[in-house]
């Protein structure tokens, strides 16, 4: 009889002091999506999930996740992120806590990432 490994669900966890929520696999990290806060705004700016793990759906779960997050906190969601953006459009019970990209916002976030 072979005995196999199960693989356990996938956790995302908010790791604030690195700005990021994180998505870990077998508890190891397989991505993340990077955030900085303005005001009442949660803003995010980048996803990654790891090529090992790519094609398995993680990004959808690990940013569902994080936008839940946000609303329980009270926050809105500003998607810089070409991800984020684009999870918004297909998941509009999110709509009423996002908020547009402005030249504003843009200025903040590089001024914030020293870029």
């Amino acid at each position: 009889m072979n005995e196999q490994t199960a693989t356990t669900a996938p956790v995302v966890r908010r790791v604030d002091t690195r700005h990021r929520y994180e998505i870990l696999v077998d508890g190891e990290r397989a991505g993340l999506t990077a955030y900085r806060d303005r005001d009442g705004q949660r803003v995010f700016f980048h996803t990654e999930i790891d090529d090992a793990h790519a094609g398995q759906g993680l990004a959808a779960i690990l940013v569902e996740q994080a936008l839940t997050d946000v609303r329980i906190s009270g926050k809105r969601i500003v998607p810089v992120c070409p991800y984020v953006a684009k999870y918004l459009t297909k998941h509009t019970e999110f709509a009423d806590i996002t908020d547009p990209v402005t030249p504003e916002v843009l200025t903040w976030l590089d001024a914030q990432l020293g870029r």
